[in-house]
């Protein structure tokens, strides 16, 4: 418990200061020029957005964890507006396009990639949509739930496992295969938070 509220303590610190871009952007990224920075954050603040942050996380991994935490400390307490969408679906539902149109209309996202992060298809499409609205690496931050960046990044360990059950399931195109694991590779090239840093 002690780590998480470190890592949550992290967040909340980042995402009270949003309005403040170099701060913002200056906790988040440290090797990236302050100018591109700059110039990034404000194109992105600049758009009308419901929702300061969106959270993409596996419900039965942290729902009852460090994502409740993050939303309680991000929204209740210091009135940052989150999106935290309350149920898991099950195998085989679609992903709503009310959930869609919520992370089109947020600033940022914070993706928590939890061992079962991948086994979703749920996850992986929220994923794959906040990778093409959010182009700009720094408006997704990722925070690495008990997991190794590379294991996300090379589909390795339970990563390979859900996408060796997405492939033989024959429910699933390879272009939505490649497209998940795209938007992975992807994320996990972020700088993020890693529970390993926080003890």
């Amino acid at each position: 418990m002690h780590r998480v509220n470190s890592i949550v303590s992290s967040l909340v610190v980042c995402f009270s200061h949003w309005k403040s871009v170099s701060l913002l952007l200056g906790l988040r990224v440290s090797m990236a020029s302050s100018a591109s920075l700059l110039s990034s954050a404000e194109s992105s603040t600049a758009r009308l957005s419901m929702h300061d942050v969106f959270l993409s996380f596996r419900g039965p991994d942290t729902r009852r964890s460090i994502t409740s935490e993050l939303y309680k400390r991000l929204d209740e307490q210091r009135g940052i507006k989150t999106f935290m969408d309350d149920r898991d679906l099950e195998v085989g539902d679609a992903i709503s396009p009310t959930l869609l149109k919520a992370i089109e209309e947020s600033r940022f996202a914070i993706v928590v990639l939890s061992p079962n992060y991948a086994s979703s298809t749920w996850c992986l499409e929220e994923l794959a949509k906040i990778c093409e609205c959010m182009k700009d690496q720094n408006r997704i931050l990722p925070l690495f739930y008990n997991v190794e960046p590379s294991n996300v990044r090379y589909r390795k360990r339970s990563f390979a496992k859900a996408f060796d059950k997405h492939e033989s399931s024959g429910r699933h195109t390879s272009e939505q295969l490649e497209r998940w694991s795209d938007a992975l590779n992807k994320v996990a090239s972020f700088t993020g938070w890693h529970t390993k840093n926080y003890k």
